[in-house]
């Protein structure tokens, strides 16, 4: 009989985070964009550079704050390794109960907390309490470029649905296209997320579409009136 390892879900959660929060960023952010502008001035070629420059300085905006957050956490566990490896070289034995002391809060005895202490600090010393003391390990740890690179790439294709609406939508009802696609797009956004993280699909497509309109109207709604007023 063969043993199917368990699916968890935990070990997507870089790399889902980031790619999800630029896609829907990328096509919330440029059909807001692109409905204000239309709203206020509906004339394609302002639409499309709207939704163009959007797309651009979205992208880049979104992968540079990624990177320089993901770096500075980075930083902080690396400084965090660090210090922890002098202290194992300075004095190893009160590291040692510190380790033990993690298992026993986490329901060991004392005998069997110092016996697992002692087999995976002589396994590895470092790697014991980065993983269980300070929390960090493979799946958790920063990667800033592998981030940045999600967040540019998922915020571009987000934003090219839009881009591309403003390209062929007729101008008169480009509000209304914009709108309808990207309600679509996120419900389907929504859906994907939620299977991927393996959460409750109706509720992530009832909360990004919900403020997905409320983003998507206020911007109209300023648009409109900032319109009517320079008219």
């Amino acid at each position: 009989m063969h043993h199917q390892l368990e699916k968890h879900y935990v070990n997507r959660v870089g790399w889902l985070r980031a790619a999800v929060l630029g896609a829907n960023d990328g096509l919330l952010s440029t059909t807001s964009i692109v409905i204000g502008v239309a709203a206020a001035e509906p004339d394609r070629h302002i639409i499309i550079l709207a939704a163009l420059a959007g797309m651009i300085a979205g992208a880049m905006s979104m992968a540079a704050g990624e990177y320089v957050s993901v770096s500075s956490q980075e930083d902080t566990e690396k400084a965090d390794l660090l210090r922890e490896k002098r202290e194992l070289e300075e004095m190893p034995e009160i590291e040692l109960r510190e380790l033990a002391k993690v298992y026993e809060k986490r329901g060991c005895t004392k005998e069997t907390a110092m016996q697992v202490a002692i087999e995976l600090t002589e396994h590895d010393a470092l790697g014991a309490h980065a993983r269980d003391e300070l929390g960090i390990n493979e799946i958790t740890q920063a990667k800033p470029l592998q981030a940045a690179m999600a967040s540019f790439s998922s915020f571009a294709v987000g934003a090219l649905l839009p881009f591309s609406v403003s390209l062929l939508a007729p101008l008169k009802q480009m509000v209304y296209f914009q709108y309808g696609f990207s309600i679509i797009f996120l419900m389907l956004l929504g859906a994907i997320s939620a299977k991927a993280g393996g959460s409750g699909i109706k509720v992530a497509v009832l909360r990004i579409c919900f403020w997905g309109t409320v983003a998507m109207g206020i911007t109209a709604f300023v648009g409109h009136v900032f319109g009517v007023n320079i008219a």
